[in-house]
């Protein structure tokens, strides 16, 4: 450890009026953006009739085609930024590796599975829906998430494709053991099987991560040779850049459309759901980011660390309860009233992880030998 007198300055947090002063519209409102996308997608679910059908009927191999499209376009330019030479110093970093892994395929089911037994024990279709939410870890909106909060663009891209792997092994073994084992082992009464093959999963995976992921590489690798990283960077990069939340706003748009008809017409069910999400998203994120600031990593790897953490799959969760108990099922409701949640919850989470950049820094800044 270096002591006081020759540890360099760090470098001062950016002033948050500068920040703010230089975005965009569409960034600035972006909060704005979301809730109408939400209350767009709701209205036209509702209003107009068979549209929830329609939308059903285009998919492949239980893949919807419009939530495909919004966030392949979503999280392409996201991908597209990554550095990719720079994913060797990620890997090498055990504590935020480690930690990811024990969050998520630990710590996160099991959270998500005490609180769903804890808020709805009466309620044993939504209970399941939400533990099943709890295994589905996020591999494609927490891009987003951590981009705006200004999180580590690399760190995120290894993350998500950890869980990616995790998914495709870990998921319908956690399934069997939330859902079938444990309940006997604790006298919670008979357990449930999950009907979801690893091809399935497998396909989730390859859709909404290996197709952007290698579109993202493919362009940085051919965008550096042609123009050089400073043009690459300077030029293509924000051309494209908008087109993440559009992707994400016509994700949320179309999402909320096939489930309006649902979401609107039980908001009792809709609240009894809500509430132990709240509670797991505050858990996860808070409790995540608390422990990137103890185990000393810096403040983007943090961010990263916390939002891959509170972040799930929605997606397959919902891919998963329709697939094994029906469309009309408590458990697919579960699935879908997860973004309802999810979405403006991590949104917020963003302004939050921002506020605290700064104090972060700082603190960094007056600790001697401090890594971030």
């Amino acid at each position: 450890m270096t002591t006081p007198a020759t540890t360099p300055a760090a470098p001062a947090a950016p002033d948050d009026a500068s920040i703010v002063a230089k975005l965009s519209t569409l960034d600035r409102f972006l909060a704005v953006w979301i809730l109408l996308a939400m209350a767009l997608g709701l209205g036209l679910g509702r209003l107009i009739p068979g549209l929830n059908d329609a939308l059903t009927e285009v998919e492949i191999g239980g893949v919807s085609l419009p939530i495909a499209a919004g966030l392949l376009v979503m999280m392409y330019p996201v991908l597209a930024k990554v550095r990719y030479d720079r994913l060797d110093a990620v890997t090498g970093d055990k504590r935020l590796m480690v930690s990811s892994l024990v969050i998520n395929w630990i710590a996160g089911p099991a959270v998500m599975f005490a609180l769903a037994w804890i808020f709805l024990p009466d309620l044993p279709e939504y209970r399941t829906g939400l533990i099943v939410v709890g295994l589905a870890r996020c591999i494609a909106m927490v891009i987003i998430w951590n981009d705006l909060a200004c999180g580590d663009r690399e760190a995120a891209a290894v993350l998500v494709a950890l869980n990616s792997v995790f998914q495709v092994v870990a998921f319908g073994v956690l399934g069997w053991f939330y859902l079938d084992l444990l309940p006997g082992w604790l006298g919670l009464g008979a357990g449930e099987h999950l009907g979801i093959s690893t091809g399935k999963i497998t396909l989730n995976v390859v859709i909404f991560l290996g197709v952007p992921l290698l579109a993202g590489f493919l362009t940085r690798r051919i965008g550096e040779r042609k123009l050089g990283r400073e043009r690459y960077e300077s030029r293509f990069l924000p051309k494209i850049g908008p087109w993440a939340l559009y992707g994400l706003l016509f994700t949320i748009v179309i999402l909320f459309a096939l489930q309006g008809k649902t979401i609107t017409s039980q908001p009792l069910a809709v609240v009894r759901i809500a509430v132990p999400l709240l509670v797991y998203f505050a858990l996860m994120w808070f409790g995540t980011f608390a422990l990137g600031k103890a185990i000393g990593l810096a403040y983007d790897r943090t961010a990263t660390l916390a939002f891959t953490a509170a972040g799930n799959n929605f997606e397959l969760a919902i891919a998963v309860a329709i697939a094994t108990f029906g469309v009309t099922s408590g458990q697919a409701l579960s699935g879908v009233v997860g973004p309802l949640i999810e979405v403006p919850v991590l949104i917020a989470l963003v302004y939050v992880s921002l506020a605290w950049r700064k104090k972060f820094t700082a603190t960094a800044a007056a600790t001697p030998g401090h890594d971030g």
